[in-house]
């Protein structure tokens, strides 16, 4: 004998296998790992409208609820303000209470992989509420101020 103790899983053939135990607890880690990922990362919460001219996508940071709308192709954009060193006009933002409001952004929320919001739906989340029409978007909030 060469000093070892046999426990009844040793075999030549199976010197680095695991045992079914392991292989139950590294797959239990595995699922928590990729479920706790999964919760970590929400898909956006938002849509599009039917031309996909606009899009609005909701956020919710740190209890706050916005909303932002954008508009990719617009007819007129108003004048930038002097304090603003990026786009200025085709974006809309608003709190759940509170007026809305352009903001100047160097980002957008165009996003291909929202849902379509189809002409006369109406669309509700924490306290926004939009609806889609051939004339454009029309939201507002819990204090019934928004924009169209």
């Amino acid at each position: 004998m060469n000093g070892r103790i046999k426990s009844g899983h040793d075999t030549p053939n199976r010197k680095n296998a695991m045992l079914p135990s392991q292989r139950r607890a590294l797959l239990a880690l595995t699922f928590l790992t990729l479920a706790t990922s999964a919760h970590a990362q929400p898909a956006p919460a938002g849509f599009q409208s039917p031309s996909k001219n606009i899009t609005c996508q909701y956020f919710d940071y740190d209890k706050q609820n916005i909303l932002r709308c954008d508009i990719a192709t617009m007819e007129t954009r108003p004048r930038r303000p002097a304090d603003c060193e990026l786009d200025y006009g085709g974006a809309f933002e608003m709190n759940a209470k509170g007026p809305a409001a352009r903001i100047c952004h160097g980002d957008t929320v165009m996003d291909k992989s929202l849902p379509v919001l189809a002409y006369g739906e109406v669309w509700q989340r924490g306290g926004f509420t939009c609806t889609s029409e051939q004339t454009g978007v029309t939201c507002f909030n819990a204090d019934r101020r928004g924009f169209s």
